[in-house]
């Protein structure tokens, strides 16, 4: 049998095999494991706002607090996956835990937002470590298909709640101090977590036919940093500067020849043979357009009224319970309609929700600070991605021979992952691109005092947009704020747009690209592990 990341389980005592004395106390441990890597996940979510107050941030840089986690879970989840076969599943969970409690310490005593991204980037790759760690962990342990079940609804479940609750803890926490003790609360957590898998789970490997593929892990890291470098740093530095360009040119290089090392490995990341079946293709794709659609709405939701609006950190939680709640309290029916409705439908439907939920998020009135417009469009973006997180690795799976499945999972997983760092990325680079546009355009036609114009001007050459509308009333160039709020609102509804046209895309992919299209196996024949990518990953990431 295979797990997501292409995992043979073994059942030797040395792989950890079904040992009841064990069972009890490693889902308790990796359930707590997954939740506070959910939470360092999620929990920049609320704090936007207070990052660019306290830290005097930009727009890209608020963009690299997100990005730095999910590229460093997205470059190395399959490595991680890896090693711990090799090297055992407590020890990989344990590692990753520690990172977290190293990242978040970084980030509470961060004096700089590049100090910040660190911290991120340490978090994203304990967490990229506990994710599979923990799930393979669990499903080592089972001693059949319906206590694995079991186990893998509860894990999914604590990785949900993390999501949900993560904003609000640090919202709650914002509110009543200061940002950064959100982030020592999570160094509390994660050495609670890290000293209850040490002394609860059992230790689990399955080392025959694994080794890692060096030069593939090397070239996709480098590849998607590079690029994704040029797509963050392009809308303030510019598109045709010399770094940006060598970045785009640079990642291309680097990910074509991923391609060229995958192609002939003997262990890749992932086959891209795989890709010959048309509906493993268009599942991988929708997987992408469609994750990048919600996280790209998330950040769009965080920054409108966080640096934008400077809300309240806690009013911004609220919103993302509607968010990424939904993921919570719909899983367990949403694993019950899975095996009585084609995934196909979930999918289709899913993308039509978080489309108009994105369509109708075009509508909102930057200067309205009232949250009520906003909970229908962010309850169908929730409730679509709901249907579509593990409906999409469903038709993956149910499209490819039961012998390839742990390999298809996996894919799928890191395709996903990697619209969830699009996302980001992308909606920054449309909505602080026109809302540049649109500042220079309306300062011009503002008519304001000579002095006040020129400081707004040399103030939004450095930092944006974002940069005057932050400033204190009566500094120089503070009498532009409401032309840089209208330029920002403009340019976060063209994001909005953005993401609403990919999820509409993602539906038409999954209603007409699946047409004909006949499962290689019916759903009782799947592997009987709910994988890894089963996981609601309602998180946000920033």
């Amino acid at each position: 049998m295979t797990l997501n990341n292409g995992t043979p389980v073994s059942h030797g005592p040395t792989a950890g095999a079904a040992r009841v004395s064990g069972y009890a106390g490693t889902l308790a441990a990796a359930c707590g494991a997954v939740f506070v890597a959910q939470v360092a996940n999620a929990l920049p979510a609320s704090l936007n706002g207070l990052f660019q107050e306290d830290l005097q941030t930009h727009g890209s840089q608020l963009t690299w607090i997100t990005s730095a986690f999910m590229l460093a879970v997205v470059c190395f989840e399959f490595t991680f996956g890896v090693l711990g076969d090799l090297f055992g599943r407590r020890r990989l969970v344990v590692t990753g835990t520690g990172l977290v409690a190293i990242g978040s310490t970084v980030a509470a005593l961060a004096p700089s937002v590049h100090v910040l991204w660190l911290g991120a980037a340490l978090n994203g790759l304990g967490a990229g470590a506990m994710f599979p760690g923990s799930l393979t962990a669990i499903t080592a342990v089972a001693r059949d298909m319906r206590q694995r079940a079991h186990a893998v609804a509860l894990w999914s479940g604590c990785l949900s709640a993390g999501a949900a609750i993560s904003p609000l803890l640090g919202g709650m926490f914002a509110k009543v101090g200061s940002w950064r003790g959100s982030f020592w609360v999570l160094v509390g957590l994660a050495l609670l977590s890290m000293l209850f898998t040490q002394f609860l789970a059992s230790e689990s490997r399955a080392p025959d036919g694994r080794k890692i593929d060096v030069s593939g892990q090397i070239t996709l890291a480098i590849g998607l940093i590079l690029v994704l470098y040029g797509a963050v740093e392009g809308p303030e530095s510019g598109w045709l500067t010399l770094p940006v360009m060598l970045a785009f040119a640079l990642g291309v290089c680097f990910l074509a020849g991923f391609v060229v090392v995958e192609l002939g490995a003997d262990s890749p990341i992932f086959d891209l043979k795989l890709f010959r079946n048309r509906a493993f293709t268009v599942s991988s794709v929708v997987a992408v357009i469609g994750m990048l659609a919600f996280l790209g709405a998330c950040f769009s939701t965080s920054m409108w009224l966080g640096p934008v609006q400077h809300q309240d950190p806690m009013r911004v939680a609220i919103l993302f319970l509607f968010l990424q709640g939904p993921a919570f309290v719909l899983f367990p029916l949403i694993s019950r309609l899975l095996h009585r409705v084609a995934p196909a439908w979930m999918l289709t439907t899913g993308f039509v929700f978080m489309a108009i939920g994105c369509l109708l998020c075009t509508r909102l009135d930057v200067t309205d600070t009232g949250l009520g417009p906003f909970v229908l469009p962010t309850l169908l973006i929730g409730v679509g991605f709901a249907l579509t997180v593990s409906s999409v690795t469903a038709v993956a799976l149910n499209s490819v021979p039961l012998k390839l499945a742990g390999m298809a999972s996996a894919t799928t997983n890191m395709l996903r992952d990697f619209g969830f760092a699009l996302g980001p990325v992308v909606v920054s680079a449309v909505a602080l691109s026109n809302a540049g546009s649109h500042f220079t355009t309306g300062l011009a036609e503002a008519n304001l005092p000579t002095s006040h114009a020129q400081a707004a001007h040399r103030i939004a050459e450095a930092g944006g947009p974002i940069a005057v509308n932050s400033l204190p009333s009566g500094a120089p160039g503070s009498a532009a704020h409401d032309v840089a709020m209208n330029a920002l609102g403009s340019g976060f509804t063209t994001a909005y747009l953005v993401c609403g046209v990919a999820a509409a895309v993602a539906a038409a992919l999954t209603a007409f690209g699946l047409i004909g299209v006949r499962a290689q196996r019916a759903p009782e024949e799947a592997p009987p592990v709910a994988h890894r990518d089963d996981r609601p990953e309602s998180a946000f990431t920033g």
